[in-house]
């Protein structure tokens, strides 16, 4: 899903400015240790058996991709204890989004440190930061929970889980190049732990341990463009919450509000559901086993899911748009004009239905009744 931008990513990145080589200090071995979670896989046996070196390269190299370079090469080389990456082909200002994040990336370790010493820390977590993404050339950011365990230790890559590839499929179809995703999920989970995905309600209590990771990480993602804030979606209840308990505003689905995380500065903040909240949501085990009342509120879940990720696509495409406007131009495609589409994509993505039978079945009368009221809400995590 996640494809490596090489074209139209690549006719953004920073017109104008010469590629140079970019030098960057990681610090000891001990930090990049720390703060690239080193090593990433093995138990015993080394799922991949890459040293330090190759596993910073693999996560710069990455990013690079993502951000539209190329031809950019990544060689990651130590002088006695200390680590240096050298990036050719980049602008040279690159290092510095990479040096703010791992500088951010202390703070989470002095937050997990003390959360071990307060005998909180679990044995299966890991400290796992948002490495891999675009580090310049980002068009919104996605605030979310905490990451999968199978993205560090299976996948290396921060942008490889089922929650990921389903919404970077729903900004597809929102018109954004499958190639070109990665730059619209930029993501801050506010529990930088890879852990079991069954550790959701374990991990709310850890959210106070990591608050200066979590509101730094907020301002310089978003305010990467002081003059003009990047959007920022809030995916589910937890982090939806966090929101009103770190900056005031209530959110809900839907619901679009406006944060500072700087003196001056409003960044767009629209509220959605957790991406893989719709297979809750559309269990028919939650309804008495009433398959059409699950399909409808996998239905009214999917109408919300396509909506959030439509904004989540406007606005990265063009920041200075009216969010309100952009939100509710994408409320009325997906729930009211567009709505057959919207069924179709659900019994096609979620019930795993071929296009004739999915088509077939939104021409159904107990389909059709529930499409009436698609913009009704409906109870969501």
């Amino acid at each position: 899903m996640h494809k490596i931008a090489l074209s139209s990513l690549a006719a953004l990145a920073f017109t104008g400015v010469v590629a140079a080589d970019a030098r960057i200090d990681l610090g000891d071995a001990q930090r990049v240790t720390r703060l690239f979670a080193f090593p990433n896989n093995c138990h015993v046996i080394c799922y991949r058996d890459w040293t330090l070196e190759q596993t910073v390269e693999h996560y710069l190299t990455q990013s690079v991709r993502r951000d539209g370079h190329a031809n950019a090469q990544v060689h990651v080389s130590r002088d006695a204890d200390r680590l240096h990456a050298t990036i050719s082909d980049v602008p040279a200002n690159y290092a510095e989004p990479l040096r703010k994040l791992l500088d951010s990336g202390d703070l989470a370790y002095q937050g997990a440190t003390q959360l071990n010493k307060d005998g909180k820390w679990s044995y299966d977590w890991y400290l796992f930061l948002p490495l891999g993404m675009a580090l310049q050339n980002r068009r919104s950011i996605e605030l979310l929970h905490f990451p999968p365990d199978y993205s560090l230790t299976q996948a290396q890559d921060y942008l490889r889980s089922n929650t990921t590839d389903r919404w970077a499929e729903l900004l597809t179809y929102n018109g954004v190049a499958a190639g070109d995703t990665p730059a619209y999920q930029t993501i801050i989970d506010i529990a930088p732990i890879a852990a079991p995905a069954s550790a959701g309600e374990t991990l709310k209590e850890t959210y106070s341990y990591f608050k200066d990771y979590q509101v730094r990480m907020v301002k310089e993602m978003t305010l990467q463009n002081i003059t003009q804030p990047l959007p920022m979606v809030a995916f589910g209840a937890p982090v939806r919450s966090w929101i009103e308990q770190q900056y005031g505003p209530k959110v809900g689905v839907l619901g679009l509000v406006s944060i500072s995380p700087q003196a001056g500065a409003k960044v767009p903040v629209l509220g959605a559901n957790h991406p893989s909240a719709i297979w809750y949501a559309a269990d028919k085990s939650n309804y008495d086993g009433d398959q059409d009342k699950a399909d409808a509120a996998g239905l009214k879940m999917m109408g919300q899911d396509l909506t959030a990720a439509c904004w989540q696509a406007g606005m990265g495409r063009n920041q200075q748009a009216d969010a309100n406007l952009t939100l509710d131009a994408c409320s009325t495609k997906w729930q009211v004009t567009q709505k057959k589409q919207t069924c179709e994509l659900f019994f096609r993505t979620v019930r795993k239905y071929t296009p004739e039978q999915a088509a077939a079945k939104c021409n159904s009368g107990v389909v059709t009744r529930s499409l009436r009221d698609l913009r009704k809400p409906v109870e969501t995590e």
